[in-house]
């Protein structure tokens, strides 16, 4: 197996340099100056970092964020590093007695290490990080990356990361090829780190592959900063299972805007996990841009201590005799919050659309609250949509049924949520992944 590491030396124990506090055009010049990029990224970058200045902070006055609070947030508190942290790097969960076809480590933005097999690197495929890459094959990337799946535009979150993301991940598989073994990134912030990761997943015609990608904070007290892209490319015929688990302790404000394209005949499969953070403010968005396009987004979500979670869903359907099928389940605790905008929109090619959305909040606490706000915009006129939510406490017959049978009250309601969870973990076909998400969830349970 090939390891790379980032840059020549063990860069994994050097000292954490910060630029000048705050995202200034004094630590956008020093952080460009590290950069040895095509100059066409750097317009890209320059363009992106001009719209970041002239953008306010999202307020409560808009819809989008009338749920979401971020006045406690001060960007000024937040900055680049330039080196890593020396950190302990901690085990990631997914990844846990799984055969991999390769991997890659970054803390604070920064690629540690990355390892691909020969034989998937012998068969055109690339993966690690996007920093590297980028430089190695820019005149191949070039045309994925200027596609600009993530608007770079859209808000002052994605002016930052399109300005400046760093380290990042990209995988890369040729046409045809298939990837029998999962590949895995981790992704690790250090006490008041920034992570400005942009991961680039791209399939060509009729390629396969698996990917699984997490985060996780050095500490449970541990804060900082994440910013990220997310851009998936599956093109016609080709079909990619990705699955996302945010664990970042919940003293990290996390925001990110993902996209996936789905080309005709492609197949997505995106699962996420929201397990971690203090406040999540995510936009996540399919296209189907091809006939007979299929997606499936699983979401799990579970909440406690203070804790707010926001996750926007958009399925864009775009051609026709497509299906998208999306599922978020929560379960909350404390006085946590979670907030869920799902939009099925169909457009007027779309005929012969299949779509559904169904997000379900299992409230484990009466101080505890879930905003579900489904929606539809459809304008073709031979179309199947539909959505749903639903909001409930657990079952105290059922707490009760389970206790006469020998169980604890904890253990009781720890079946409970699990079972919630299930239909969920049955979609997810590597097993592992189900495992892992399972017992991360069993642990945060707490007795009602």
């Amino acid at each position: 197996m090939n390891h790379v590491n980032a840059t020549g030396s063990d860069i994994r124990f050097m000292s954490s340099t910060l630029a000048p506090a705050g995202f200034t055009q004094e630590t956008f010049d020093a952080f460009m100056a590290t950069r040895e990029e095509p100059s066409w990224l750097v317009d890209l970058r320059q363009s992106a970092w001009s719209r970041f200045n002239e953008l306010a902070m999202p307020s409560g006055r808009e819809e989008e964020w009338m749920r979401t609070d971020i006045r406690m947030l001060k960007l000024s508190q937040y900055s680049l590093s330039t080196e890593v942290a020396a950190i302990e790097t901690p085990q990631g969960l997914l990844a846990e007695g799984v055969e991999l076809g390769g991997r890659t480590v970054s803390v604070d933005s920064h690629t540690t290490e990355s390892e691909l097999a020969d034989r998937l690197a012998d068969q055109g495929v690339l993966f690690g990080s996007l920093d590297t890459l980028v430089a190695e094959h820019g005149d191949k990337l070039r045309p994925y990356i200027e596609r600009k799946l993530v608007d770079p535009l859209y808000d002052k979150f994605s002016a930052l990361n399109s300005a400046c993301w760093s380290g990042g991940n990209l995988l890369f598989v040729p046409q045809g090829v298939q990837v029998e073994e999962p590949l895995h990134c981790l992704s690790v912030l250090s006490d008041g780190g920034v992570d400005l990761g942009k991961t680039l997943v791209i399939l060509e015609q009729g390629a396969e592959a698996t990917l699984l990608a997490e985060t996780a904070s050095v500490g449970a007290e541990s804060g900082g900063l994440h910013c990220g892209s997310i851009e998936l490319i599956v093109e016609r015929g080709a079909r990619l299972r990705y699955v996302n688990l945010q664990n970042w302790s919940h003293r990290v404000w996390h925001f990110a805007h993902q996209m996936g394209h789905v080309g005709a005949g492609g197949k997505l499969q995106w699962t996420i996990g929201a397990l971690g953070s203090r406040l999540a403010k995510v936009n996540q968005r399919v296209a189907l841009t091809g006939s007979d396009a299929e997606a499936q987004v699983n979401g799990v979500m579970f909440t406690q201590g203070k804790q707010h979670l926001c996750y926007n869903t958009h399925q864009h359907h775009q051609a026709p005799y497509c299906q998208s099928d999306l599922l978020y389940k929560s379960a909350l605790q404390d006085h946590s919050r979670t907030v869920w905008r799902g939009m099925i929109k169909v457009d007027n090619a779309a005929q012969r659309t299949n779509a559904y959305q169904r997000n379900d909040n299992l409230m484990l606490a009466p101080t505890a609250r879930a905003d579900s706000i489904p929606g539809l915009e459809i304008e073709a006129d031979d179309v199947r949509c539909t959505h749903g939510s639903t909001s409930g406490r657990v079952d105290d017959e059922q707490l009760f049924y389970a206790m006469t049978r020998g169980y604890t009250r904890q253990e009781a309601v720890r079946m409970i949520v699990t079972g919630f969870f299930q239909q969920v973990f049955d979609r997810i076909t590597i097993e592992s992944v189900r495992e892992a998400l399972g017992e991360a969830i069993g642990q945060r349970v707490q007795q009602l």
